[in-house]
């Protein structure tokens, strides 16, 4: 899949886009939308190399996406990085997550 194909095939296409814009409580139901999606990372990674700020992308909101940006300052490219850890986990079954890799 091409790196802007994903929308098509997003989870959260079928529902009103307002639910993903959300504060406080509200936001888990909203992330939940994300669980079993299908393009996931595409989205995460979109959102964080376009730095967007509002909203729920990939399964994290607005907060959690700006902490993940300070801790890794030096990634250029959150696509490439999280489709090298997808093909690594697909390779060897493991977590990306328990290789000390912090995303």
């Amino acid at each position: 899949m091409r790196a802007g194909d994903w929308g098509g095939q997003a989870a959260c296409r079928i529902s009103d886009a307002d639910v993903l814009f959300v504060e406080g409580a509200e936001q888990h139901r909203a992330k939940a939308l994300c669980t079993g999606c299908t393009v996931r990372t595409e989205c995460l990674a979109h959102a964080l190399d376009h730095r967007i700020e509002d909203g729920i992308w990939g399964g994290m909101t607005e907060r959690e996406r700006r902490a993940l940006l300070r801790r890794r300052p030096t990634v250029e490219s959150w696509h490439a990085l999280l489709e090298a850890a997808r093909r690594k986990h697909r390779q060897t079954g493991a977590d990306p997550r328990s290789s000390g890799q912090a995303f």
